[in-house]
C-alpha cells in the first residue's frame, strides 16, 4: 500500500493497556496497528515502561515492534519512548539496526529520560542524575549508528547511519526543544502535562506553543520540522456512549492521581475530561475540541491514542476507523487510499 497523501501524516499511539494478561495485551496492540495501517495511518508508536503494568505493559519495544513489523507492510513503527538512561546504549544501537532492515526500513526512534524513580532505583541509576545519563548514552547511540569507533576498534554490526535523521526526542519544556531544534532531530509532545502551580488553568497548547517556538528556532537552516503533536482522542458513533466509556477510565485515572497527591478540579466527567486534556465524542466533538488546539495545529505528526479512557478494544478500532475517514481530514490530513478505505467512501 503505498500513501498519496500529502502535508500532516496521522499515527496511532499504543500505550498497551487494554483490560488484559500481557499476551493478551500484546496481540490486541498488534491488531488495533494492523487496522490503523488498513485504514491509511501512516505511523504506530509505542511506549516504553518497566515494572507497572498500570503505565503500560511494555518493557521490550523492539521485540513488540519486530513483531508487527512482520504482520504489517507500510506504516512506520515508532518507539515513543524508549527510556534511554535505563538502556545499554549499544545493545540500544544494535537492536534499532537489526529491526529497522527487518522492516525493511520504516523504524522511528523516539528517545526520552523516564520518569518512574523506582525503575531507575531498579537498574542501579540515581534518578537525580538521569539527564547526564541520557545525554551521555544518547551520544554513544549516535556514535555507533554513524560507524564512529566504540571502543578497542569495534564498530556497529549492521550499520545503521539512516536512523541519525529518524530520531526524536521527547521534552516538557522549551529549553529541551531548543535542543531538538539543535541536534535535527524531531520534536515530540506530550499529550498531557503537568500545570505550574501559579497557572492551574493554562490549556496544553499554552505551554507547548513556547516549545514549538523554541524548536523551529534552533533548528538549522534548511532543515525540515518534524513536530509530532500526541493527542489523547476517543471517537464514537455515539456522544452518550463515548461519554459513558471515558468516564469509566477517566475516573480510574483520576484516582490513581489523588493517590499520588495531585489535585484535579471537579469530578463530572466533562471536568475530567478538561483536566486530562482528552477529546471525547462523536467525530463532530471532537474535530471541534482539537481545531482550538492551536499547538497541534502547527504539528507534522498527529498522533491518536486512546489513553486514558482505554475503552475496549472493538471501541478502540472504531476509533480508528472514525480518526482516519472524518475526524484526521478536517485536521489537514490526506489519507493514503486502501481497501478499506476506498469501500469507505
Amino acid at each position: 500500500m503505498t500513501s498519496t497523501r500529502h502535508g500532516k501524516r496521522l499515527g496511532f499511539f499504543t500505550r498497551l493497556l487494554d483490560e488484559a494478561e500481557a499476551g493478551e495485551r500484546y496481540r490486541l496492540a498488534a491488531e488495533q496497528i494492523a487496522h490503523a495501517e488498513a485504514f491509511g495511518f501512516d505511523s504506530a508508536w509505542i511506549a516504553q515502561h518497566h515494572f507497572h503494568a498500570d503505565e503500560g505493559g511494555l518493557p521490550a519495544p523492539t521485540v513488540f515492534l519486530a513483531h508487527v513489523a512482520a504482520r504489517t507492510s507500510r506504516i512506520r513503527l515508532g518507539t515513543g519512548v524508549i527510556t534511554l538512561p535505563m538502556e545499554n546504549p549499544i545493545r540500544v544501537a544494535e537492536d534499532t539496526a537489526v529491526l529497522d532492515l527487518l522492516s525493511k526500513g520504516r523504524l522511528e526512534i523516539g528517545f526520552g529520560t523516564g520518569g518512574t524513580r523506582e525503575s531507575f532505583e531498579a537498574f542501579g541509576i540515581d534518578s537525580d542524575k538521569r539527564g547526564d545519563v541520557y545525554a551521555s548514552h544518547l551520544k554513544t547511540v549516535r556514535d555507533a549508528w554513524a560507524g564512529r569507533d566504540l571502543a578497542a576498534g569495534n564498530r556497529l554490526y549492521p550499520a545503521a547511519p539512516q536512523l541519525l535523521d529518524r530520531v526524536w526526542l521527547a521534552t516538557f519544556s522549551a529549553t529541551g526543544a531548543k535542543l531538538a531544534g539543535e541536534s535535527g532531530d524531531g520534536l515530540m509532545l506530550s499529550r498531557t502535562q503537568p500545570r505550574a502551580a501559579e497557572n492551574p488553568d493554562a490549556t496544553l497548547w499554552d505551554l507547548q506553543n513556547p516549545m514549538i517556538d523554541a524548536y523551529l528556532s534552533a533548528l538549522p537552516a534548511g532543515r525540515a520540522p518534524r513536530i509530532l503533536g500526541s493527542r489523547s482522542v476517543f471517537i464514537a458513533d455515539d456522544r452518550k456512549e463515548a461519554l459513558r466509556l471515558a468516564e469509566i477510565g477517566l475516573t480510574r485515572v483520576a484516582k490513581r492521581f489523588a493517590e499520588a497527591g495531585h489535585r484535579i478540579v471537579g469530578s463530572s466527567v466533562q471536568d475530567l475530561i478538561r483536566a486530562l486534556d482528552s477529546h471525547v465524542g462523536t467525530p463532530e466533538d471532537v474535530i471541534a475540541s482539537l481545531k482550538a488546539d492551536t499547538a497541534l495545529a502547527r504539528a507534522t505528526d498527529l498522533v491518536f491514542q486512546v489513553h486514558s479512557v482505554d475503552p475496549p478494544h472493538r471501541s478502540i478500532l472504531r476509533s480508528i476507523e472514525l480518526a482516519a475517514t472524518e475526524v484526521a481530514p478536517a485536521l489537514g490530513w490526506a489519507p493514503a487510499q486502501t481497501e478499506h478505505l476506498a469501500a469507505a467512501q
